[in-house]
């Protein structure tokens, strides 16, 4: 009867470590989960808008029902425990106060130990296979943006446009050539200055990292900077910081990286690609890295096209290069300035509050 009892518990943990497991299994499908559950387990995370954002949101929230499904399974364990073996319980049939005690089930203590193991690494599996997709840079991306951070606003450039979004009907190059050239100038001190090239042998003042492009847009005090993207398009990220570390981030791409200064000697992969945004519209961008004063106002706005939009988007920032960002996107029936966040005012006398300025800006 005894050994009965014994292969009916193991029967019974074995029972609940194929469920806790098969409820992980679940962690790694890239498929959505239904509504009424994710808006449950989300944790209020926002709807993803680009396929890499969609594999991380369903692997956060399979995660989670496999989480509930382990803890149910081991709550209900505790308590039938717990009540099975009470000493109240001992006490009325007349048994001592400690139940017979299993430290040497050596099934049980094989599985409880294996199960947990197993767990971890199917996680884990899952985890890499997700990171895999969302940091691979493995796509030919239509449009390359070149992402500048500094204390404590962007500046977004257009490197390169391939041939279909082009305005110009072939590939463009948007690459500063003069401007370049001149930041590669500060790459070395003259001998002539004392402790010339004290770091590694380039100058403290090195900008040749940085990349200047012929159409930019440069966020002020007064001009949130609004970064302008087609949707359906392959995008690819290059990030590169003016000072200290800064951090990219637009909440829906579920995803952010940080902005270095020099990523290539601080051995950090300075680039980012997404497959599409699959939704048009605003969408705020912020810094996600502590960077000083006014790192909480550090906003920009993703504002994503269609890709025709982009297209003549592009050729009137080409054909008009002194006119303003806002006047671009009027020109193709978008609101000129930002939707989703509003500029700051950068003086320090602000002790009542009044940090946001809005000049003349219906935002």
């Amino acid at each position: 009867m005894e050994q009965r009892n014994k292969r009916g518990f193991a029967r019974k943990a074995g029972l609940a470590g194929v469920v806790a497991l098969g409820g992980l299994a679940l962690a790694g499908c890239d498929i959505a989960a239904p509504e009424s559950v994710s808006r449950i387990l989300d944790m209020g995370w926002p709807d993803p808008i680009t396929p890499e954002g969609e594999a991380m949101y369903n692997f956060w929230v399979w995660v989670w029902v496999a989480a509930w499904i382990i803890g149910v399974i081991m709550w209900a364990l505790f308590l039938w425990a717990i009540f099975k073996w009470s000493a109240s319980k001992a006490e009325k049939q007349g048994k001592g106060e400690f139940p017979k005690q299993l430290q040497y089930n050596v099934p049980l203590e094989l599985a409880l130990t294996i199960i947990p193991i197993v767990i971890v690494m199917v996680i884990f599996f899952f985890t890499v296979q997700t990171q895999q997709k969302v940091v691979a840079l493995d796509k030919d991306p239509d449009v390359t943006v070149d992402v500048t951070a500094f204390q404590w606003n962007w500046k977004f450039g257009y490197q390169n446009i391939g041939a279909d979004l082009s305005p110009t009907g072939s590939e463009y190059d948007g690459i500063d050539e003069e401007r370049q050239a001149i930041a590669e100038e500060t790459k070395h001190d003259s001998e002539e200055l004392r402790n010339a090239n004290p770091i590694h042998g380039t100058s403290k003042g090195d900008l040749s990292y940085l990349r200047y492009n012929e159409v930019e847009t440069l966020g002020t005090t007064e001009e949130v900077p609004v970064l302008v993207l087609p949707s359906n398009t392959t995008i690819q990220f290059d990030l590169a910081s003016g000072d200290v570390v800064h951090s990219f981030w637009v909440p829906e791409f579920l995803f952010k990286r940080d902005v270095m200064a020099h990523p290539e000697q601080n051995q950090q992969q300075g680039s980012f690609q997404i497959e599409a945004i699959e939704e048009e519209g605003a969408f705020v961008g912020r810094c996600a890295e502590m960077c000083g004063t006014y790192h909480a106002m550090m906003n920009f706005e993703l504002r994503v096209v269609s890709p025709e939009q982009f297209t003549d988007y592009m050729a009137f920032r080409l054909d008009n290069p002194e006119a303003p960002n806002s006047e671009a996107l009027a020109s193709i029936g978008e609101e000129p300035f930002a939707v989703t966040t509003r500029p700051f005012n950068s003086s320090r006398q602000t002790n009542d509050g009044e940090n946001f300025d809005v000049p003349n800006q219906n935002v």
